[in-house]
């Protein structure tokens, strides 16, 4: 493995905007932790509605139950500049999960998947996991440009909202999660091509913005 790519070293100084820093080696495992989290939600997402188109819905909650806690993962370990924008993805998400559980317990878990199918607006309940979901997607589109990414910034939106106002079919709309499915398995695939360094961003602006946040205080 090139050292660029190494999880187990700190780096050499870099140049930021606001002075030199170091990426250290907890720097880079805590990204390793967020590709891995990343990787796992496409694959929960796409073996979640593989299980749906075989086998009906009773067993989908397992698969998604592993991609709301990936997605949970993958927020305490994501780095963004904006720590405001940060804790709501992380707001949106609990929220999503509050909603989760309220729907698993009105439908039960084997038939909440099929009673969110056959009841539109109970979306509203979970729909904030994948507002999360899709703002990790807009930041990586944002940063690295990947086109992967911005699919799935516009293909979740799109599916949830033609079935909360009944617009588009269930064809459509399995067809979107699918393509958001497998967009998302190829962007947590592509993560590892990037070295370590490039999630992490500019350490400098980081620690700029924490002492202006220290000076207000």
């Amino acid at each position: 493995m090139k050292q660029e790519n190494s999880y187990f070293k700190s780096s050499n100084p870099i140049k930021g905007i606001y002075g030199d820093y170091i990426v250290t080696s907890k720097d880079k495992k805590e990204v390793l932790l967020y590709r891995l989290s990343i990787l796992s939600c496409g694959l929960f997402f796409s073996l979640g509605l593989v299980q749906w188109f075989i086998n009906g819905s009773s067993q989908v909650w397992i698969a998604f139950a592993g991609l709301v806690v990936s997605l949970g993962f993958s927020l305490k370990w994501i780095h963004i500049y904006l720590r405001p924008l940060h804790n709501a993805l992380i707001l949106f998400w609990a929220i999503g999960c509050i909603g989760l559980g309220i729907a698993s317990y009105h439908f039960g878990l084997t038939n909440f998947i099929y009673g969110l199918k056959e009841n539109p607006k109970w979306v509203f309940l979970i729909g904030p996991i994948f507002v999360s979901l899709t703002g990790v997607g807009f930041k990586e589109f944002f940063c690295f440009r990947r086109l992967e990414a911005i699919g799935i910034t516009i293909f979740i939106p799109i599916a949830f909202i033609g079935h909360l106002t009944e617009l588009t079919n269930e064809k459509f709309t399995f067809l979107l999660l699918v393509l958001s499915s497998l967009l998302l398995l190829v962007l947590g695939i592509r993560k590892f091509d990037l070295p370590a360094e490039s999630d992490i961003g500019d350490k400098s602006v980081f620690d700029f913005l924490e002492i202006q946040r220290d000076l207000k205080t």
